[in-house]
């Protein structure tokens, strides 16, 4: 047969799963060297040397229908006091009438926490001595600044805005 010509490994001999366990080889040696490394980050860790880093993401379906993928964590760079600036988690719902932001931000205190608000948009600011939180959040709707009423507990901000149109505003005209 002429493939088997052109195949210089095709003998009487040649073992097909040979080649497979000689590439598990190789699989092998890459997860033993990334398992080393992983143990000395985690040495590094415990001895202080680097700090964790916490990175996540949520997953929910928009009003739309369509999933919407957010992000939380630690950024990648570090500040020069050497507090990692995080993304908190965060949630919108939106009503009829309003906007409910709910950020995630354990480790602070009410004090520590600076929201600046648009009629588009949330700016989520909070720092301690230990934690670092930075967010800016697009609003689905425009929003009266001057309505946001804000709560901290557990960990857990809440801040609610009211529409600048509602749904419901509206005058009712009289057919003649």
């Amino acid at each position: 047969m002429v493939w088997r010509k052109r195949r210089k490994d095709w003998e009487e001999d040649w073992d097909p799963f040979d080649e497979i366990f000689r590439r598990f080889g190789a699989f092998d040696d890459i997860f033993e060297r990334m398992m080393k490394d992983f143990e000395e980050v985690m040495k590094r860790a415990e001895k202080g040397e680097i700090k964790p880093i916490i990175r996540g993401f949520s997953i929910r379906i928009g009003p739309d229908g369509k999933p919407e993928i957010r992000e939380f964590g630690t950024k990648g760079v570090r500040e020069i006091m050497g507090i990692e600036e995080r993304k908190p988690l965060v949630d919108v719902i939106e009503t009829d009438d309003e906007v409910q932001v709910i950020a995630e931000m354990p480790g602070i205190s009410k004090d520590d926490i600076e929201l600046n608000a648009t009629e588009k948009s949330l700016e989520i600011r909070a720092e301690s001595e230990s934690r670092k939180y930075h967010e800016v959040v697009e609003l689905p709707a425009e929003v009266d600044p001057d309505s946001a009423k804000a709560k901290y507990n557990n960990g857990v901000l809440e801040v609610i805005l009211k529409k600048k149109y509602s749904k419901k505003s509206g005058k009712k005209i009289q057919v003649e």
